[in-house]
């Protein structure tokens, strides 16, 4: 299994995740609050479970291959390893809290690539911490949030000498902006929607710093402030950054990037201003106010200000474009050859503009019906009392959400029907007989067709393989994927696909609707499991499982807090981020079938396991039309249903 995690950024609000923490002792100090970013890059490793040992190797981001270590997975060994220090005991650390807290073996990783920084305020440990615990979670399932991936990092970081802040091991949250608050020992997290690209580079200023001395420094002007110097610190570290930082998520949610500089340099002001005469000797940083003041950046930068706990260790600007990103690292080279600069581009969230819909099968549980008639075009009447067939229900779901394009999936010999009835208008002896709402509803109908693509699947090789055919036509985005036997009715005004769609911007990452279904039926269905990140809403999957029987349901599938016999099963509705392919490539060009056929859930479980995903309990219904009696049974409740939708 491959695994990677970022290198973080503390864009705004540096300091304030010890000093919210305070407010354990003072509650009249204020929260704190920072924006946290991942950065570009980061560190890469190999996983694999070992029986009874942790066996790790690392290249460094120089190529410096480091001696393996290998010690056993026993407390006592662990922890010794851990308080000796050094790049291992990090790994050591954290594995002492997890065999603390959980029953598991041993693990192998080789951290093979690492292209950031080390001890540059990126929170390279951090990272590495991160790493080794969403190893465990992921090789022994172990169902962690991404919180407590980070807490459990936090706790092995801390077992060791290292004395690392709240906010370093925000990283688990990937290359996406959140704000923590920092409240006491309690912590939230908010993630950040990003409408559009942002443009910043990181400068290691190539110089030295005493981070040590800087913390300790501030530390002495809490939890109560004995004079003017202390007083100004808490000021700042309170209601100060917290303002700035609070605008800085606004200007962040609006894409606004010259407004990100005005607040960079606005915070470095105040921070001069209230803290440097805490730490004048560590804090003054004079080759880091000369590169924020240098005069040939400045057509380039909006803004730029200090990083981490400051001081002359390293910078960073926000550029106005990704041309000024370049032209600015190039004078670096140039001008300051003992500076090292660092690309960070925010990506703004993924727009899903794309669906795909197979609809490819043969409907051999609906023959002889599907003999003369494809079961996607099998009628159905709508809220509105319209005939209309299945695919035409279905591909108005998707243009619901937004969707600008449809691509469906169809075997070679049904292409024309399917291109004559969303392409092609009626018949000239048709059309002058229809009433004149029907004449127009046949211009929408034809209008909805421009949105479409019909796609081919020249073999039937399996549900998989249907999806796999989208590839070419899909290309790098993110896509919505509906069932082509599957008709939908949201319980709300915003639509099931809408609701789907609107799950991915907020998380950033693949998400499966999820809808409950009881035990007597759950070996017809793909099912998933995971740990709620909102209860009966939104979930951390862990494990996709396609049509368990009810022991194995009980025993591994069943979620805490839903009811007994109760289980989460797939809606049939996904937003895929188009790495799928790539594992149902492997399958394809492995001929890794399942019950003779490509599948798409092992490709999934696959997806979840490299890239994360996130469930979503769909406000609404599905209908199945793939059975006689589950067609049967949606004539009669389809209507209703989507009646009740929109009223």
């Amino acid at each position: 299994m491959k695994i990677f995690v970022p290198g973080r950024l503390c864009l705004f609000g540096e300091h304030s995740d010890w000093a919210g923490g305070y407010r354990c002792l003072n509650p009249q100090l204020k929260k704190g609050y920072t924006i946290i970013t991942g950065t570009n890059q980061g560190i890469y490793a190999q996983v694999k479970l070992h029986p009874t040992q942790l066996i790790i190797s690392s290249t460094l981001n120089d190529g410096t291959i480091q001696e393996p270590i290998c010690l056993p997975m026993e407390r006592d060994a662990l922890l010794t390893e851990a308080k000796k220090g050094g790049f291992f005991s990090y790994a050591a650390g954290v594995a002492y809290q997890l065999l603390t807290h959980y029953p598991i073996n041993g693990l192998e990783l080789d951290n093979d690539l690492t292209d950031l920084p080390i001890k540059k305020g990126l929170s390279s440990s951090a990272a590495f911490c991160v790493l080794v615990v969403r190893a465990f979670n992921r090789l022994y399932n172990l169902k962690l949030t991404l919180k407590e991936e980070m807490e459990l990092a936090y706790l092995g970081e801390t077992t060791t000498p290292s004395r690392c802040g709240r906010m370093d091991q925000a990283c688990a949250y990937g290359n996406r902006p959140i704000m923590m608050v920092f409240d006491g020992e309690s912590t939230e997290v908010i993630e950040l929607k990003v409408p559009q690209d942002l443009f910043l580079v990181i400068v290691d200023l190539g110089a030295s710093k005493n981070t040590k001395e800087i913390l300790q420094q501030l530390n002495q002007c809490y939890p109560v402030a004995s004079n003017e110097v202390q007083q100004n610190v808490q000021k700042y570290l309170g209601t100060i950054s917290a303002q700035i930082t609070q605008e800085a998520v606004d200007a962040i949610e609006r894409g606004d990037a010259p407004q990100l500089g005005i607040l960079m340099k606005r915070s470095q002001q105040e921070f001069d201003q209230h803290l440097i005469p805490a730490s004048p000797e560590q804090l003054t940083a004079p080759l880091l106010h000369q590169l924020l003041n240098y005069p040939p950046l400045q057509p380039y930068i909006l803004g730029g200000k200090g990083v981490g706990s400051q001081g002359d260790g390293t910078a960073q600007f926000i550029v106005k474009d990704e041309a000024s990103q370049q032209k600015f690292i190039q004078i670096i080279e140039r001008d300051f050859p003992q500076m090292q600069s660092l690309k960070l581009t925010i990506k703004a969230s993924k727009k899903v503009k794309k669906a795909v819909i197979p609809a490819a099968g043969y409907g051999t549980r609906l023959f002889p019906a599907t003999k003369v008639v494809k079961k996607e075009l099998f009628p159905i009447i709508d809220q509105d009392g319209r005939a209309k067939p299945v695919i035409m229900a279905i591909v108005e779901e998707a243009v619901s959400a937004g969707i600008e394009e449809v691509g469906i999936v169809v075997q070679k010999s049904d292409r024309q029907l399917f291109e004559d009835f969303f392409k092609e208008p009626p018949n000239s002896e048709l059309f002058p007989k229809l009433s004149p709402e029907n004449q127009e509803y046949s211009k929408y109908l034809q209008d909805l067709g421009e949105r479409i693509t019909i796609l081919t699947q020249e073999e039937q090789e399996g549900y998989g393989h249907a999806v796999f055919c989208a590839q070419e036509w899909v290309q790098d985005e993110p896509f919505l994927l509906l069932l082509g036997d599957h008709i939908y009715a949201s319980t709300q005004e915003s639509s099931c696909a809408s609701q789907m769609l609107d799950i991915y911007e907020q998380v950033g990452q693949s998400v499966v609707g999820l809808t409950v279904m009881p035990a007597e039926i759950i070996h017809k269905a793909g099912c998933i499991t995971g740990v709620w990140q909102e209860p009966n809403s939104l979930l951390t999957v862990t494990q996709f499982y396609e049509k368990p029987d009810i022991e194995y349901a009980r025993t591994h599938l069943h979620l805490e807090g839903m009811a007994e016999d109760n289980f989460l099963a797939v809606f049939g509705m996904y937003v895929l981020e188009p790495q799928i392919f790539t594992y149902l490539a492997e399958n394809i060009n492995h001929n890794i079938r399942e019950r003779g056929e490509f599948q798409l859930t092992s490709c999934l479980d696959k997806l979840q396991q490299n890239e994360g995903m996130t469930g979503y309990l769909v406000k609404g219904e599905y209908f199945d039309i793939g059975m006689p009696e589950f067609y049967r049974q949606t004539m009669i409740d389809f209507r209703h249903a989507s009646e009740q939708g929109n009223s």
